[in-house]
């Protein structure tokens, strides 16, 4: 476990220089700028926000021109595409598509344009159909559809409620008007719900018939449409096909363009790297004719930083130590199996100044707890094999990825072991495969014993295992004590409660209750049981009396003393919650058990082969999936709870170097 030693650089270079250094400091990616470390002075600090801006809205529209040539030209993808990571890129290519920036932004530019004529055509198609859909009951009207009248008639079009017959509209307009002959009303088409019709009538009846009209609930048919009907869908369909072909064109162009891709996203990494330079130059302060940068790199990183940059440019590079009470930021440096899990400490925190870096121990327990959750062979080679694969395929993947791959590695070599020793191979499918198709049952015996045979035995197995992983804890717990010489805390937080917790341990051994839950017999010489009691007994006085210290009133720290001793039971739910090593392991084989007796269900034929296949994939396949799931979950928990509760605060500040930040290619410069 080793959290890196931190050096401080401080770099005085000339302005001429600046773009190149800062670009050169950026590629290396070693180094974290410090924005702090003149806040408060009266040096100048140039204000680079503008030109950022227009960079990430560069940017932008890239991704969004990306997207579209995706959407009319998709890549042909694998289903593990996303492991790929990001394209070694030689800086001078980049410098190649930087060049061409001009041509590729107006590529960007149209097909962006392209889209949004689509976009637009696609909105007006709609709004035609909709309009060509009100058209539909006047296609027999051959009177333009915003015809009013003439000097001395009106005419009316517009819609009622149903009705059944003329004779109904008469009616209702005759309550208003007694001459109907001088009215003429024609039904130009009907449905269940609505009537339309146009009524001729002398304009000075017009009101009259229109406040008769209202009765059957009539309403005008908006002015929108001027001609024809006929005719106005006849424009309205060739309006549709008109824009229909030109988004057909225009789709054609940007899959022609999206040969492009490539160059486009190379350019958006170069605009994204110059962007994260420019938001770096904020903390970088400047006189006439010099500038400054501060930062954090890795001890043996900072040396080699200074050396580099003295040998290409003209400058003045000072390594030393941070202050005793600087907030440094924390690199974790760990090999094999400590440095798969660095990405579950960095969940729950870093560890901050003077704290020891988890990952190595914690690994260890991590990959035992996960497997013995698991505990199926099968699966364990399965999950070993395709984490192998991947990473043996996959060379550019993200580091945080390759990270959790080997984790999960590990586990499945963890699941082996713990599969072997229990004897579950896919649950029971050796058992049940051979006894329902070979007609004699074939068994693969456990090295060590059966949980479903012998749950207690093993919730016992989980307890011991959930003493030492806390133990462990409180171990580390001293060791920090140690090492920072605060003797007392060590010898009152930790060697009282371990002696106390130990002393109990041992008297609860030989007990009826003990030899109910485990069926093992343990008996002490009278000797080993006093000093059982006077550990538990010496520990619990200890913790009364000390647990409290500093505070200068006895009644306040006796009371202290009694309340930290109450956190007894906090030990005890917390080896409670190592069950769950029990309750998921019987979980797997139980479930797999399960899909094997369904899937024997089929007999010994080719419908009962064939069924039993299906049920046999279908089934180990999600139960795999769903307890790899429940293992990650629960294996977690017990680290940061039960493990990470007993000594480890974390809220260590991350270290974030000045990098590129690309998301497509990973600038490679050449060596040097």
């Amino acid at each position: 476990m080793a959290v890196l030693e931190v050096k401080k650089l401080n770099i005085c270079a000339m302005r001429k220089d600046e773009k190149e250094i800062m670009q050169t400091i950026q590629r290396w990616g070693l180094m974290q700028i410090d924005g702090s470390a003149f806040e408060g002075t009266d040096v100048e600090i140039p204000n680079t926000t503008e030109e950022r801006m227009k960079l990430e809205r560069a940017i932008s529209s890239m991704e969004n021109a990306l997207e579209v040539m995706e959407t009319y030209s998709p890549e042909k993808r694998g289903m593990f595409a996303s492991l790929e990571g990001k394209i070694p890129t030689a800086a001078d290519r980049l410098d190649e598509v930087y060049a061409q920036r001009n041509k590729l932004m107006e590529t960007v530019e149209t097909v962006n344009s392209n889209m949004k004529t689509i976009v637009e055509n696609r909105v007006a198609v709609d709004r035609n159909k909709v309009a060509m859909e009100t058209l539909e009951p006047w296609l027999l009207l051959d009177v333009p559809m915003d015809f009013t009248g003439t000097d001395r008639t009106s005419f009316l079009i517009g819609s009622i409620g149903k009705t059944d017959t003329v004779e109904e509209i008469y009616d209702a307009i005759g309550e208003y008007v007694a001459d109907l002959s001088q009215i003429d009303v024609t039904v130009v088409s009907k449905d269940k719900y609505q009537t339309c019709i146009a009524v001729v009538c002398l304009s000075e009846y017009e009101k009259s018939v229109e406040n008769g009209l209202h009765a059957l609930g009539f309403v005008r048919i908006s002015g929108s449409f001027s001609g024809i009907a006929a005719d106005e869908k006849k424009r309205l369909e060739d309006e549709n096909l008109a824009m229909e072909k030109e988004n057909e064109d225009l789709a054609g162009q940007i899959a022609k363009m999206a040969e492009h891709r490539s160059e486009i996203r190379m350019l958006s990494d170069v605009y994204r790297a110059t962007a994260k330079r420019l938001e770096a130059m904020n903390y970088v302060p400047q006189s006439e004719k010099a500038f400054f940068i501060s930062g954090y790199a890795a001890a043996k990183d900072a040396e080699s930083i200074a050396k580099k940059l003295d040998k290409r440019f003209e400058l003045y590079v000072d390594v030393t130590d941070p202050a005793a009470d600087e907030d440094v930021p924390v690199i974790l440096k760990n090999k094999g199996l400590g440095s798969s899990v660095e990405g579950i400490v960095d969940s729950y925190g870093l560890p901050h100044k003077g704290e020891v870096d988890p990952s190595s121990i914690m690994g260890i327990f991590y990959v035992i707890l996960f497997g013995m959750m698991l505990s199926d062979a099968a699966y364990g080679v399965i999950v070993t094999v395709t984490m192998a694969v991947l990473l043996k395929k996959f060379k550019n993947m993200e580091e945080s990825m390759r990270k959790s791959l080997k984790m999960f590695m590990y586990c499945g070599i963890s699941t082996i072991v713990w599969g072997v020793l229990f004897g579950g191979y896919f649950g029971d499918a050796v058992d049940v495969i051979s006894k329902t198709f070979m007609g004699e049952q074939v068994s693969i015996p456990p090295l060590w014993f059966a949980p479903l045979n012998d749950p207690m035995r093993l919730l016992m197995y989980c307890m011991i295992i959930g003493v030492i992983h806390m133990y462990v804890g409180m171990g580390i717990k001293g060791y920090m004590y140690i090492k920072k010489k605060e003797y007392a805390n060590f010898f009152c937080d930790v060697v009282l409660w371990l002696c106390m917790l130990t002393g109990l341990v041992m008297m609860l051994l030989p007990t009826e209750l003990f030899y109910s839950l485990s069926g093992w017999e343990i008996s002490y010489p009278a000797s080993v049981a006093l000093l059982s009691k006077i550990l538990a007994a010496g520990g619990a006085i200890g913790i009364l009396f000390t647990a409290g210290r500093g505070r200068k009133n006895p009644a306040l720290r006796l009371a202290l003393g009694a309340y930290d001793l109450y956190n007894i039971t906090g030990w005890l739910s917390d080896l409670l919650s190592y069950s769950r090593l029990l309750a998921l392991g019987l979980a797997t084989g139980v479930i797999a058990s399960v899909f094997n007796q369904i899937g024997a269900m089929g007999g010994d034929s080719v419908f009962g082969i064939i069924f039993f296949i299906i049920v046999f994939i279908i089934g180990h396949v999600f139960n795999m999936s769903i307890n790899i799931l429940g293992a990650y979950v629960h294996t977690n928990r017990l680290q940061y709870v039960e493990f990470f509760g007993k000594f480890y605060e974390g809220g260590g500040r991350i270290f974030e170097p000045f990098k590129t930040g690309t998301k497509y290619v990973d600038i490679r410069e050449e060596k040097e």
